[in-house]
């Protein structure tokens, strides 16, 4: 370490985690399981729970404070793993104090917060990443390098209701992360053209099942379903491209491409499945990894502020068109 507390070049990155709720012990975990390798070291929980923050910091030896400030100068990277409505007052303070964060997604409830976010890592040079997981899923991680030009998406993610607190409803909680996909696997130079989307509220006060329909410049077209108060868990995306159609399953992380040879002299002789190789590795762990590499590197995050942000836009234009239908419905 040096005079000013900044890491020296061999020295692990020293890591907290804000907010151990249901996701963010994981976060926590990861880190102390990296740090046995070396990566990092995990100085410090942060929760306003003390009983489960102390809870979790036992069960990996590490420190417990109760104030995220706290954190401050003692740490050099954070997972900002707390309620959507706090990202943007925690962000901006510990990126304003070159800390590097690795916000979980959404980014922000809104545009403005984003910028500001975004704003605040431009002007620290700290690393600002967003969360967005199935990026790092070893099915999507994969399947990428064979993705050309999809054209059409049929995508469900359906969840039993969750046994935790929502501060956020079914587009952004659970959609976003098929939305930033979506906007991914198509480029950045296919525009959007519209949107077209239904949700309705069932158990909670917020949208719990949703449905969009996204058009893009490319004439790609991608139609999303979202629920968190399904029988069983499904996260299948489903996709056609050029010869091709492709089958991507975050749960059971498999991935396959089934392909059309148009030289074939029938059509069923020209077909065959391939079965991608799938890494069996956590994603959460491959993502955590990768926000430590691109600090240890200084290097471009693998998720950037800017992802964040493109994701968070178009989710909210699909909530815009979802209070305009639930107008409709008195609902």
């Amino acid at each position: 370490m040096d005079p000013n507390g900044n890491n020296t070049a061999n020295a692990p990155i020293r890591t907290g985690v804000v907010g151990v709720g249901s996701l963010g012990r994981h976060h926590a975990r990861n880190y102390a399981e990296l740090a046995e390798e070396g990566a990092c070291e995990l100085i410090a929980v942060c929760d306003i729970d003390e009983e489960t923050g102390r809870s979790i910091a036992r069960s990996h030896s590490t420190g417990y404070v109760r104030d995220w400030k706290e954190l401050l100068g003692r740490v050099e990277a954070v997972s900002i793993v707390a309620p959507t409505e706090l990202h943007c007052e925690m962000a901006c303070g510990f990126l304003e104090n070159g800390v590097h964060c690795l916000v979980e997604k959404p980014i922000a409830r809104t545009i403005e917060e984003a910028d500001r976010m975004i704003a605040a890592a431009d002007a620290s040079g700290a690393k600002l990443m967003v969360g967005h997981l199935e990026r790092f899923n070893p099915a999507m991680a994969a399947l990428r390098p064979h993705v050309t030009k999809p054209l059409y998406f049929e995508i469900h993610r359906v969840s039993p209701f969750p046994n935790r607190s929502l501060d956020v409803d079914v587009v952004l909680d659970v959609m976003i992360h098929d939305l930033d996909a979506v906007q991914w696997l198509v480029g950045e130079d296919a525009a959007l053209d519209s949107v077209a989307a239904v949700g309705i509220p069932i158990i909670s006060d917020k949208v719990d099942a949703a449905n969009a329909r996204l058009e893009f410049s490319n004439g790609a077209v991608a139609n999303i379903t979202a629920s968190r108060v399904g029988t069983e868990k499904i996260r299948k995306t489903r996709f056609y491209q050029t010869n091709s159609y492709v089958v991507l399953d975050y749960a059971t992380r498999f991935a396959s491409i089934t392909s059309l040879d148009p030289g074939a002299s029938h059509p069923l002789l020209g077909i065959s499945v391939n079965k991608l190789e799938v890494e069996d590795v956590e994603p959460l762990r491959a993502e955590l990894s990768a926000f430590l590499r691109c600090i240890a590197e200084d290097d471009r995050p693998p998720v950037t502020a800017e992802d964040g942000r493109r994701a968070l836009v178009l989710a909210l234009k699909v909530l815009e068109k979802i209070e305009s239908h639930r107008a409709k419905l008195s609902i």
